[in-house]
């Protein structure tokens, strides 16, 4: 299969490039500043790397031609590219509003419109968002985080809907907390009562969130579209 990962330079997207590479799969991922990291990635799994802000329209364009033209074609899209933030609702300014829903958003919107419209054309191809369990339950401080990965829901049965004729599925998963880059800024007592809250009492792995995916883009998933599926290890129930 041929893949592209958005944010694909840490946390689950990095995940997402190892899990795909190491099971023989021609992937390619676009990320915005991580340099090092993503050559690095690139390096050890010859995954081919894309410098691209992805919230800008034609920036996202542009991106997708230059996976098209390292890949051929592309079969499965992961959008995992976002950020986080902690704020009281009353804190947070119209810039921070913007940048999520921009990032978060935006750029789910603008690389899929690009990618679906070549997939339609095949006949086939797989559409995986990577939302958050915030996005069922809302988290408190987190109201511009929570609203994007919700909205993601939403787009994710919509484009079930439309593109389902055509052959395409599309799916979300909802990770819970999982041990990633994102996540290291939080408190140890933060993380423990996270943790406490989890029916299985760990953190996530970022490679239990690639599996996932890689499930939902092969063939035993062919019948699977318009879901989200949670990966929370039970916070979320």
């Amino acid at each position: 299969m041929k893949i592209l990962v958005t944010g694909g330079s840490r946390g689950i997207g990095r995940a997402c490039v190892e899990y795909f590479s190491s099971l023989g799969h021609s992937v390619a991922f676009i990320y915005k500043q991580s340099f090092e990291s993503a050559k690095t990635l690139s390096e050890e799994t010859g995954a081919c790397a894309i410098c691209a802000d992805i919230s800008d329209s034609a920036s996202a364009t542009a991106a997708a031609y230059a996976a098209y033209a390292k890949l051929g074609h592309i079969d499965v899209l992961i959008n995992n590219a976002g950020i986080s933030q902690i704020k009281l609702f009353s804190d947070i300014t119209n810039d921070d509003w913007q940048n999520m829903i921009n990032t978060n958003l935006s750029s789910a919107f603008y690389i899929t419109r690009e990618v679906s419209k070549r997939m339609v054309s095949q006949k086939s191809g797989r559409i995986i968002f990577i939302g958050s369990m915030w996005g069922k339950v809302g988290a408190s401080c987190e109201v511009h985080y929570s609203a994007t990965k919700a909205a993601l829901r939403g787009m994710t049965m919509s484009l079930a809907k439309e593109l389902g004729p055509s052959g395409i599925t599309v799916n979300c998963i909802e990770p819970g907390v999982i041990a990633t880059e994102m996540n290291a800024s939080l408190s140890e007592d933060t993380l423990t009562e996270l943790k406490d809250s989890t029916p299985l009492c760990r953190l996530g792995q970022p490679e239990e969130v690639a599996a996932l995916a890689e499930f939902l883009a092969s063939e035993k998933a062919g019948f699977i579209t318009g879901q989200t599926i949670g990966i929370d290890g039970g916070y979320a129930i």
